[in-house]
C-alpha cells in the first residue's frame, strides 16, 4: 500500500493509480456498487474536426486515452472478488464494446440488463447526414438478492435523459471529454445502493461518481491515472467537505 498513492477524504478514498494494482489490494466482499465509464475506445472510428462554414472547426478529436484498449475479460474476476453478493455493477459504454462487456461477464452473472441514457442536448449532425449522437448505453449485472430500491413503474424505465454535462458543473480546466452529469449517476446510486454503502468507481476521472456518491451519503473509492484529472476529482471532493461543513 505505501507505493499506492491516494488521498483520503473522509471515509473515501482517492487513488492515483492504476485501477488493476488499486484492486488488489481491495478485501474480498466490500464493495457494494461497481459504478464506473471506462474508454468507449472509439478515438480509432473518429474522422478528426469537423470544418463549419464561417465557424471554428467543431472539435472531433478523442483524447489519445481512449486508444489504450479496453479487455473487460480483465476484470471479471477481480470485479467478482471485491463485490459483496448483494452488490451491482454498472458500466457506461457503446456501441463497439457493449457486446465485449456481455461477452465477458453475462455468464457470471444471474443477470444482466442495460439502460440508455438519451442526452437531451447532443452535438448537432451539421451536415445531417446520420443520426445525431445522442445516446449512451449503460450495462448492468447483478445475483438474485442484490440491492435494488425500486421507486415506481414511471421511474424505473432502463431509460433515463438528462442534457450533458454544461454550465457550471462542466470542468473548464482540465476538460474532461466524457465527464457525466451528476445527475445520472445519482439516478443510477439511489437505485443500486443504499445509505453508507461502498461506491467503487475504478475510471473516475473528474470524480463526478464521488460528488454523486457522497450527495447520497455513499462512501467513494476510486481510481485516475491521469494526475490532471485525478487532481481536479480530489478538489472537487474537497470542497464538497468545505461546502457541506
Amino acid at each position: 500500500m505505501d507505493t499506492v498513492e491516494y488521498t483520503q477524504i473522509g471515509k473515501s478514498r482517492l487513488y492515483l493509480q492504476d485501477n488493476r494494482e488499486v484492486i488488489k489490494t481491495i478485501p474480498d466482499n466490500c464493495i457494494d456498487l461497481i459504478l464506473t465509464d471506462p474508454p468507449y475506445n472509439i478515438a480509432k472510428y473518429s474522422t478528426g474536426n469537423i470544418d463549419l462554414p464561417n465557424r471554428t472547426p467543431l472539435n472531433n478529436d478523442i483524447a489519445s486515452w481512449d486508444e489504450v484498449e479496453i479487455n473487460p475479460e480483465e476484470y471479471v474476476e477481480s470485479f467478482k472478488r471485491i463485490l459483496k453478493p448483494t452488490g451491482n455493477i454498472f458500466v457506461f459504454t457503446t456501441y463497439n464494446s457493449i457486446g465485449k462487456w456481455h461477452s465477458a461477464f453475462d455468464k457470471h452473472f444471474d443477470t444482466t440488463q442495460f439502460m440508455i441514457w438519451h442526452k437531451t442536448n447532443p452535438t448537432p449532425n451539421i451536415y445531417k447526414k446520420g443520426f445525431l449522437n445522442s445516446c449512451e448505453m449503460i450495462i448492468c449485472f447483478w445475483n438474485k438478492g442484490h440491492t435494488w430500491n425500486f421507486t415506481d413503474q414511471k421511474n424505473m424505465h432502463n431509460f433515463i435523459e438528462s442534457p450533458i454535462c454544461m454550465g457550471a458543473e462542466r470542468l473548464k480546466n482540465p476538460k474532461h471529454p466524457a465527464q457525466k452529469p451528476v445527475k445520472i449517476l445519482k439516478h443510477i446510486i439511489q437505485i443500486a445502493s443504499n445509505s453508507n454503502d461502498v461506491v467503487f468507481d475504478p475510471f473516475m476521472g473528474v470524480a463526478s461518481s464521488a460528488i454523486a456518491s457522497l450527495e447520497l451519503d455513499r462512501i467513494f473509492y476510486g481510481c485516475e491515472i491521469n494526475r490532471d484529472y485525478y487532481n481536479a476529482g480530489v478538489d472537487r471532493v474537497k470542497k464538497f467537505y468545505i461546502n457541506r461543513s
